[in-house]
């Protein structure tokens, strides 16, 4: 289990959606008085399997949203999806963020709080139960769910890497 799936994608093969997760207002105190920078992070997707996030930040709101898209496109990681949900359960963390993930029956819709949301809904996930833990911070509540989503593993991928058929790996 020490080996981790992530599969990295090109952007120039598939179009993307973005999607604002959020955006903070930072306050530098100078002698000259207050001085403000944005902070962006952004979640991109493809919503058939294919998601990335990334960080802007800038003096301006669109200049800070545009870097995160840019920084989001460099870190794109493929997500198995079976019946519009995900394979097995997964415990996903980053620093003090935890998240729970659990696939769902056709009908149920995603089932998780904001942050996490835009992800599983920018990756193709349709039906999923989720639950975060921890830290609410979206920057820690993100890097989480991506990072949860980067340790999926379908019946295919097990029977290759365990050198199995697949029948075996659903009977035993």
């Amino acid at each position: 289990m020490s080996t981790i799936n992530i599969k990295r994608v090109k952007t120039s093969e598939i179009e993307l959606k973005d999607r604002l997760v959020s955006i903070q207002r930072v306050a530098k105190v100078t002698k000259g008085g207050r001085t403000f920078s944005f902070s962006a992070i952004v979640v991109v997707g493809d919503e058939n399997g294919v998601v990335g996030y990334g960080l802007g930040k800038a003096k301006e709101v669109t200049e800070a949203i545009a870097k995160g898209i840019d920084d989001a496109k460099k870190n794109l990681v493929k997500v198995p999806i079976i019946n519009n949900t995900i394979p097995h359960e997964q415990i996903g963390k980053f620093s003090g963020g935890f998240v729970f993930l659990k696939p769902a029956a056709n009908g149920t819709g995603v089932i998780a709080g904001g942050a996490m949301r835009a992800v599983l809904e920018s990756a193709g996930i349709h039906n999923v139960l989720a639950k975060s833990k921890g830290s609410s911070n979206p920057h820690n509540v993100v890097k989480a769910t991506v990072s949860a989503l980067s340790q999926l593993r379908d019946a295919h991928t097990v029977a290759q890497q365990r050198g199995i058929s697949l029948g075996k790996v659903f009977n035993g």
